[in-house]
């Protein structure tokens, strides 16, 4: 864990609010890019909320969206951005799901973050909000016997208004996208491996967010350039209050307080993770696409090399790599932890 700088300035503070307000401005406008599909019933005030943005995820969404239903997310409210495999017309076909899509741009909202904000707020005030990409699986202690509503019920019960998680990259042994063609249940099941220890933490003021890198893309495609390696540590669950919002994914969030829920990997307070199953064998082929879409960078040019190593194919897997066997498996390589919980009482 990384040492925490003090606190922040009153113009440090006074800078902050006014982010924050900037942020929720820019929510309010981007309400004007959604379109409402579908919605069934209104939203009982003890739901949990699942909120996500999405695009091309046909593959993966039965899987996500029954996983999340077994954890005890009762409805899911989704912004389709523009697929065109099927995905819009699945979602619209589920009871618990509320859609809205558009064309608008991924980059220019933020990478979603507008929109979700925008319907966090709007939605989600009041509730336990899981907020998620849909190649994220959330997991957590106890989950093979608590739901979220266990999990949540504690974090109440210690005052804890969010949920620190590292997003634990799966990934294959062989090639990501093997010989012989595979259907979705499989290709998933193939995502069983993950990096236990290269992992580092520091903390950035004034946001006071944590900045956690490591795992297998730090490993294969940034050991000669580590800064460049994604961000890994994401406040996934927020008991949401209007007036809060998202800075940059889900990986910092203002009020800078909720940001000290959790100090990644080490930290023995209560936490999760979220289980990323980007490894799919159609990375190959959407590397080529998004390397064209150029949208999911902010600076899309200086990934140019590691889209071109995701389409060769490459092999992630290595010696030190462990297999996933559950949550027990994260808990023992000290990538989230139980913080004394012991599951339901």
């Amino acid at each position: 864990m990384a040492d925490r700088p003090p606190g922040p300035t009153l113009r440090q503070r006074l800078t902050l609010d006014w982010k924050r307000r900037r942020l929720l401005w820019r929510a309010f406008r981007s309400r004007n890019d959604l379109t409402f599909v579908t919605g069934r019933g209104r939203i009982a005030r003890d739901a949990i909320l699942a909120f996500a943005v999405l695009r091309n995820e046909a593959e993966r969404l039965r899987h996500w969206l029954d996983h999340h239903r077994r954890l005890g997310v009762s409805r899911f409210l989704v912004v389709d951005n523009g697929s065109d495999d099927g995905s819009a017309e699945m979602l619209a076909d589920q009871p618990d799901v509320t859609l809205w899509t558009t064309r608008a741009s991924y980059r220019g909202s933020r990478f979603g973050r507008d929109w979700t904000n925008w319907l966090l707020n709007r939605h989600g005030a009041g509730h336990w909000c899981l907020t998620l990409d849909a190649d994220e699986l959330f997991v957590f202690p106890h989950d093979d016997h608590a739901t979220l509503r266990d999990l949540v019920a504690e974090l109440d019960r210690r005052r804890v208004p969010a949920l620190g998680a590292l997003m634990v990259e799966l990934y294959p042994r062989g090639p990501l996208r093997p010989p012989e063609p595979l259907d979705d249940e499989a290709a998933l099941a193939r995502l069983e491996w993950f990096d236990a220890d290269n992992y580092r933490t520091a903390i950035q003021t004034p946001l006071r967010n944590r900045w956690v890198q490591g795992g297998v893309r730090d490993r294969v495609f940034f050991r000669d350039n580590p800064r460049r390696a994604p961000t890994l540590n994401k406040l996934p669950l927020v008991r949401w209050r209007r007036g809060f919002a998202y800075v940059n994914s889900t990986h910092s969030a203002l009020p800078a307080r909720l940001n000290d829920a959790w100090d990644g990997p080490g930290d023995l307070r209560l936490s999760g993770a979220l289980l990323h199953t980007k490894f799919l064998p159609s990375i190959v082929e959407k590397s080529r696409i998004e390397r064209e879409r150029r949208q999911h960078f902010n600076d899309p040019s200086a990934f140019q090399d590691y889209y071109a190593a995701l389409i060769d194919n490459p092999d992630l897997w290595a010696r030190q790599a462990r297999r996933l066997a559950g949550w027990q498996s994260l808990a023992e390589a000290g990538l989230m932890s139980a913080g004394g919980w012991n599951g339901p009482r």
